[in-house]
């Protein structure tokens, strides 16, 4: 489990065909001392396992299903991933309770500032916007943000300085994939629904006793 809390991120070495899918290759010197071989860590949102660590590299496989879902497979050499180790237990959750297991691909459709914050618009598959709740909770990159706002086909979120200076959300331009994770209690309450034409709300989520 991870919190969407990113304290680091790293450079994409390489790329390259591996059995089963890809290896993926980063450079992330800063949080390599707190790892070890069989390590789960969060790139970019997706959870991965480490199989090689030496100078400052992190080697991790990625399998066909999660280059499938995820923006992995199109990783380019130098380009900035966010990283976050797993959650360890009587830590503080700062963000909010994320699997690393990506549900799809959302669209940046634009990027504005906001007095001190950003905003992006994000489009997203109706199977995932199915599951989002205005003020609830998703995962973009990775990282923990709130749903400002429902509009169509698409979210709004808000990023305060920190995090725009801190992932590489700030380095995203329109038209670029995005990982998302939405939240794993709007899922839940999705699931308990199931068959009914009910719309995922705040009230539903307290309904069926999720928050």
């Amino acid at each position: 489990m991870f919190t969407g809390i990113i304290r680091h991120t790293g450079k994409v070495i390489s790329l390259r065909t591996s059995r089963g899918g890809k290896r993926l290759a980063v450079s992330a010197p800063e949080i390599v001392a707190e790892l070890k071989i069989g390590d789960s860590l969060a790139v970019n949102g997706v959870c991965l396992t480490l199989v090689g660590i030496q100078a400052g590299k992190l080697e991790m496989d990625v399998l066909d299903e999660t280059l499938r879902r995820s923006n992995l497979g199109r990783a380019r050499p130098g380009e900035v991933v966010n990283l976050e180790r797993a959650l360890r237990v009587g830590e503080e959750i700062g963000g909010h309770l994320i699997t690393g297991h990506i549900d799809g691909r959302g669209r940046l459709v634009s990027r504005a500032r906001r007095g001190r914050d950003w905003e992006l618009t994000v489009a997203l598959p109706a199977a995932l916007l199915s599951n989002v709740v205005e003020k609830g909770s998703i995962a973009v990159e990775g990282v923990s943000l709130t749903v400002a706002a429902i509009r169509g086909n698409g979210i709004s979120v808000h990023i305060v300085p920190h995090t725009w200076e801190k992932t590489s959300l700030g380095a995203k331009s329109p038209g670029a994939e995005l990982n998302i994770e939405t939240d794993i209690l709007g899922k839940h309450a999705a699931a308990s629904t199931s068959g009914k034409k009910t719309a995922i709300t705040s009230e539903l989520l307290k309904q069926t006793g999720f928050i």
